[in-house]
């Protein structure tokens, strides 16, 4: 159950490393009106000037520039007959085409789609007859206006291929990109058609590259950026379905959290000291290890590693606490005899620390099947019943949760850990005022609790009072000045008023404080990226970038990290190869998410990168960089 964070939840600074396709929206906000569609007219092309010109013009006409030869009385040239300049092959071909393609147009407006096209069929199968040097235009022209009979036919695969043919003659044709992105989307082929809308804007931001560093007025976009989200809207749910049965289908047991984040959870529930205290008194790994080397019987050798798995956490060992206790339930899982042997009080110690391993690991059913029968034994523990409720919700069933949640409440009002974690989850559902409550009533209770002060500043920032966010800050740093966590909420709340380099220095210090919490440094980043640079420079964009990627370091499993580096990454691009090194990143990230509310993000990033660069692609683009 990882705690939100404002800052990085928020994605604030991440506006200004958004993708090339955000960019243009931001650049061309004057022209907000939708694109334009094409009308009938449109649709099809006109002669080229190329078919108009090869036609020579008739000798007998003013225009010419060659005089008539002069009639006299004596001249035998009064019966001689004016001859015309006969047409090479080209000429006939362009005038035949010429003719072919009034008659098509007719045809198209009297809505005879399919005669037309044939009309367009037979002048391509003549200019087939020149070499692409003299044919070049009209084939474009031509296959233009066919595959728009195609479209107004409703035969879409033809459509499709006559816009594949002009797009490889002319890879910006805009009309072509254009029917290709309606026809894709009456075929609900989502991804292809984003791809499309991303070459349609990467075209658009090539061609008014010139005036958008003038700061000129540019022409509306071709499409808008509705368009994208209602793409993404059809793309993402079944890429983050995809995703999640992939990472369910991942060998089991799942990596562990960080040490920072598991150190997080365990300190957020009222036995973390009692259990700590314990561990210290029971001594130390070596200690252990000879007296589970020593004991015959394995009901005490069972009591033992359970022992040592809690002093391997005390130790932050966590990936031995998880060896030894499974070790310690493989033993008395099926033996009732050894369990009674045992006690019920050790069982269910180690119970409940087999629960808490697997829920670490995300094996959420196996977490909850433990943590039940925990609580079958132990009917009025009421942190059992908390972290049942953090085990569903993480699963997602938020409605389990709270009854959960309620029901520790009912057996005892006074449970601050009930209080503090329900907050979390009303917090999560961006439910402010009921996270205010239970972490108000939560410090009544118990006013030293600092995890419940520094999640009520977050409250605080996020309802834009600045003044209460200092003030809970300011006591979470009396109860703890050095703790990583209150710079770095202190920092937040700098950045929040606008004072990056305040909010920098916080950040610095809560990464000094406790180099394993991966928080500061993506905070730390979105500072260098925000900060006013000197006249004439660029944010520091490699600071930036170290700093995401030690956060994914010393985390692996901090989604946000991926995002927000993601995006810087792709907006320094310096070619394809570059872009397309962003979505392996995106793809470590999707492999270390456990739920499909952590997938969202970075799902929708890829997707939107995926497009991007295969637009690039299709355009024949080297880079995604416009400067």
């Amino acid at each position: 159950m990882k705690k939100p964070n404002t800052l990085v939840m928020s994605l604030t600074a991440s506006l200004l490393l958004a993708s090339i396709l955000f960019l243009t929206y931001r650049l061309s906000s004057q022209s907000s009106a939708p694109s334009k569609k094409l009308s009938d007219d449109e649709d099809i092309d006109a002669p080229t000037d190329d078919q108009k010109s090869k036609i020579p013009e008739s000798p007998n006409k003013s225009t010419s520039s060659t005089p008539a030869t002069p009639r006299t009385k004596n001249s035998n040239n009064d019966s001689a007959k004016s001859t015309t300049p006969e047409l090479s092959i080209t000429e006939k071909v362009h005038k035949q085409v010429e003719e072919i393609d009034k008659r098509g147009k007719q045809l198209y407006k009297a809505k005879d789609y399919l005669p037309a096209a044939a009309c367009f069929t037979e002048a391509l199968d003549l200019l087939s007859s020149l070499t692409p040097e003299q044919s070049h235009r009209q084939v474009v022209t031509i296959t233009n206006n066919r595959s728009a009979m195609y479209e107004k036919a409703g035969i879409a695969d033809l459509a499709l291929d006559d816009c594949e043919r002009i797009l490889e003659m002319d890879k910006g044709h805009l009309k072509a990109r254009l029917r290709r992105l309606r026809v894709l989307e009456g075929k609900q082929m989502w991804m292809p058609a984003l791809v499309e809308v991303c070459a349609l804007q990467l075209n658009y931001l090539n061609e008014n590259r010139d005036k958008i560093r003038m700061g000129s007025s540019i022409p509306e976009p071709p499409v808008s950026q509705s368009k994208i989200e209602d793409l993404l809207g059809h793309i993402l749910p079944l890429e983050v379905d995809d995703q999640y049965s992939r990472i369910q289908s991942l060998p089991k047991p799942r990596p562990l959290p960080s040490n920072h984040t598991i150190f997080q959870l365990l300190q957020s529930f009222s036995g973390y000291n009692s259990w700590m205290s314990q561990a210290a008194r029971d001594g130390n790994v070596i200690t252990l290890t000879k007296q589970i080397e020593e004991v015959t019987s394995d009901a005490d050798k069972a009591v033992l590693l359970h022992k040592r798995g809690v002093r391997y956490a005390y130790d932050g060992d966590f990936k031995k606490t998880c060896v030894d206790i499974d070790a310690a339930y493989s033993m008395i899982e099926n033996d009732e005899s050894m369990k009674s042997l045992m006690g019920s009080d050790d069982y269910m110690k180690i119970l409940e620390w087999v629960g808490m391993c697997r829920h670490l690991r995300y094996d959420l059913k196996g977490a909850d099947k433990c943590y039940r029968e925990c609580s079958n034994l132990n009917p009025s523990n009421v942190e059992l019943l908390v972290k049942r409720a953090g085990v569903k919700m993480d699963d997602g069933n938020k409605e389990e949760s709270l009854k959960l949640f309620k029901d520790a409440l009912e057996l005892d009002p006074s449970a601050t850990d009930a209080l503090l974690h329900r907050a979390n989850l009303y917090m999560l559902q961006q439910d402010t005022t009921k996270a205010k409550e239970d972490l108000e009533q939560c410090l009544k209770l118990q006013p030293n609790n600092l995890i419940a002060r520094l999640r009520l500043a977050t409250v605080y920032m996020t309802l834009q009072d600045l003044a209460n966010a200092k003030k809970h800050l300011d006591l979470a740093e009396e109860l703890d000045e050095n703790s990583s966590e209150v710079h770095s909420y202190r920092g937040e709340m700098h950045f929040a008023m606008g004072e990056v380099n305040e909010a920098k220095k916080e950040f610095d210090k809560a990464i000094k404080a406790d180099p394993l919490n991966p928080t500061p440094y993506v905070n730390a980043a979105l500072a260098v990226m925000n900060t006013v640079p000197v006249p004439g420079t660029a944010p520091d964009v490699k600071e930036a970038i170290l700093l995401f990627e030690k956060a994914i370091e010393v985390d692996p499993q901090f989604h946000a990290a991926y995002v927000q580096l993601g995006q810087l990454k792709l907006s320094a691009a310096q070619n394809l190869t570059q872009a397309r090194s962003v979505i392996s990143l995106y793809d470590e990230g999707i492999h270390m998410c456990r739920t499909k509310e952590e997938l969202k993000d970075i799902c929708s990033m890829r997707i939107l990168t995926v497009a991007q660069v295969d637009a690039a692609s299709s355009l024949g683009m080297e880079t995604l960089n416009m400067q």
